[in-house]
């Protein structure tokens, strides 16, 4: 006696295919591939250790600035505007009057406004400009004061 195989009826032949195509997205995708690191870039300072001072017979200067950038004008301002000052919107804000700004060619006017207190007893010091000794005029910058 020969053993018969079973056949697949048309049915079965498509539902086969179909379940084979749809269970074939079912599997887990490959896991991802591994990415290097690249380490954090070095600080851009530096810690140096203090000296006790500086070489014997070397001039030492020091300089303080409060701003990143000096303004110098080559002549005096012109006199500086008569300005509307409004009531202050509230009780912490401060009039900052209006200046000149010289931008290496010509003055521009800056206008007035109010600012607020950085505390609440900070007194407002309005910038000017210094005639200096060669006799170029710098910008002395505002500043609050406590």
């Amino acid at each position: 006696m020969s053993a018969s195989r079973p056949r697949l009826s048309g049915l079965s032949l498509s539902a086969f295919a179909l379940a084979t195509f749809t269970l074939a997205g079912c599997g887990s995708p490959p896991p991802p591939e591994p990415v290097a690191t690249v380490p954090p870039p070095a600080p851009a300072f530096e810690t140096i250790a203090p000296q006790s001072g500086p070489p014997p017979g070397a001039t030492t200067i020091t300089t303080t600035t409060t701003y990143g950038s000096v303004l110098v004008a080559p002549g005096a301002p012109p006199p500086p505007r008569s300005e509307f000052v409004p009531p202050p919107p509230g009780p912490q804000m401060v009039w900052e009057p209006g200046y000149w700004s010289f931008n290496g060619a010509t003055w521009d006017w800056v206008p007035g406004h109010y600012a607020a207190r950085p505390q609440p007893t900070a007194q407002w010091i309005p910038g000017h400009w210094a005639q200096q000794p060669g006799g170029t005029w710098v910008w002395i910058a505002g500043r609050w004061t406590s």
